[in-house]
């Protein structure tokens, strides 16, 4: 049994080894004929046991072919990165671990491991160093876990326990958003009773930046959603100029930073975060611009308590209370992976000036990215402020036929939007792989697909 274990998991080992070096080589989309032997998993449930090794060896030769190269250097839709090979492994001997990271008793490896990534993390931010942290499975439970503080919070102080007695009856929460907040604030706010539509649009300007001096008068309980880094132009909302402006009304902020809260990690770009750190609660991923393995975000409270009250969870089975950090007091589920063994890898093994390097690197990449596209005939749509790029190539039909162009040749890959009424082609550099050789090799793909779609017209 000893042996077995030890050749399946060496096995398993060389395989994804040898499917990451592959990745720099192969097409990033799988081919046509990749997708369709995906039917080869379509069977009946089987009537007696497989071979563990046999079952390893379909995985790879029928699904590795079939995946899209997102962990690759060249991938660059919906601010995706790779894992960085600490965070893999990390992440690896974790799942050998199976810790049930709920309370710091039974498992307080991983517990401590969470509590001193955390730490880091706020320091990282440079947010409030006893704000409240949790891990959890990406924004949008970040910006669910977020707001369910701020939710107490606000009704706390309207004299309501929403935790006990529910929302049928509560003081009315004003809930205030810009025109350009990502889907998932949205998606959390109805997740807490709070109503997608029941919300307060702000507009925005030409980056898709809230207007400060556009905001409503502020009166009984408030939750104001703001945003750092639009998904499609990286565009940061004036946080502390709307903090000033709402808070000595007793208005809770929270910041959607889902990958542009780690420009704060940057002393070269901290400046498009400031005033951050006077907001209330923080959402972000790692799973984005940290790249460690899906899925891994986290939630930010600078009241701990308002995050545990709207989290924590007893019964006679579960461990008593001890003077340690329990993770479960601060989180949606009970039952969770430990996912802050990864983040841990991930930013002991970049330290401060690594993880900077990083995301600057990226950021250059970006900035390179626009300037070929423009001087090859494309019109970039927005300010390239941090790591995303919008281009168009004229009509929306025209820009597409590029889209599909791009993806089709396999190079990189890109993908679709539509923004302020215009289609683009999308650019998102997140990739701790991505070498100066991948983005020239991908700005050559694309105006060559640029090209290509204006000799067929």
């Amino acid at each position: 049994m000893k042996e077995n274990l030890k050749r399946l998991l060496g096995d398993t080992a060389q395989r994804a080894a040898e499917y990451l070096e592959s990745l720099r080589e192969r097409p990033v989309a799988p081919s046509r004929n990749a997708i369709e032997g995906l039917s080869r998993f379509d069977e009946p449930l089987p009537e007696s046991p497989t071979d563990p090794g046999e079952v390893i060896r379909l995985l790879d030769s029928i699904g590795s072919p079939a995946t899209t190269a997102m962990a690759g250097p060249r991938f660059f839709g919906f601010v995706i990165g790779g894992s960085l090979p600490a965070s893999l492994a990390a992440n690896w001997l974790a799942g050998a671990w199976d810790q049930n990271s709920a309370y710091f008793s039974p498992t307080p490896a991983t517990a401590t491991l969470e509590q001193v990534a955390l730490r880091w993390l706020l320091d990282l931010f440079g947010l409030p160093p006893n704000a409240a942290g949790a891990f959890v499975t990406g924004a949008t439970l970040a910006n669910f876990s977020a707001l369910a503080a701020a939710r107490h919070a606000v009704l706390s102080r309207a004299g309501w326990n929403v935790e006990a007695d529910g929302l049928i009856g509560a003081p009315p929460i004003t809930l205030i958003i810009g025109e350009e907040a990502h889907p998932t604030v949205f998606k959390s706010l109805g997740l807490l009773g709070l109503g997608r539509n029941r919300v307060v649009r702000v507009p925005v300007d030409s980056q898709g930046r809230m207007r400060a001096e556009a905001f409503p008068r502020i009166a009984g309980p408030t939750i104001v959603c703001t945003q750092a880094g639009n998904v499609n132009t990286g565009a940061f909302d004036p946080v502390g100029d709307i903090c000033a402006r709402v808070q000595g009304d007793g208005a809770w902020v929270h910041v959607d930073g889902a990958f542009g809260l780690w420009a704060t990690a940057s002393p070269a770009l901290r400046h498009l975060a400031n005033g951050i750190e006077k907001a209330d609660s923080w959402a972000t991923d790692a799973h984005k611009w940290l790249n460690v393995p899906f899925d891994s975000g986290m939630a930010f409270v600078r009241e701990a308590e308002a995050l545990r009250s709207a989290m924590a969870i007893t019964a006679e089975y579960l461990p008593p209370e001890g003077p340690e950090r329990n993770p479960s007091h601060f989180t949606p589920e009970l039952s969770r992976r430990a996912r802050g063994v990864d983040v841990w890898a991930a930013l002991k093994s970049l330290g401060r000036s690594g993880t900077a390097e990083m995301i600057e690197r990226c950021c250059r990449h970006a900035r390179s990215f626009s300037e070929g596209l423009r001087a090859a005939g494309g019109e970039i749509l927005n300010e390239v402020v941090l790591n995303q790029v919008l281009v168009g190539f004229g009509d929306a039909k025209t820009t597409n036929r590029v889209i599909a162009a791009v993806q089709e040749d396999g190079t990189c890959w890109c993908g679709g939007t539509v923004w302020q009424g215009r289609t683009a082609m999308r650019i998102s550099v997140c990739g701790w792989s991505t070498t100066d050789e991948d983005m020239e090799k991908s700005l050559q793909a694309m105006i060559r697909a640029v090209r290509q779609v204006r000799a067929q017209r």
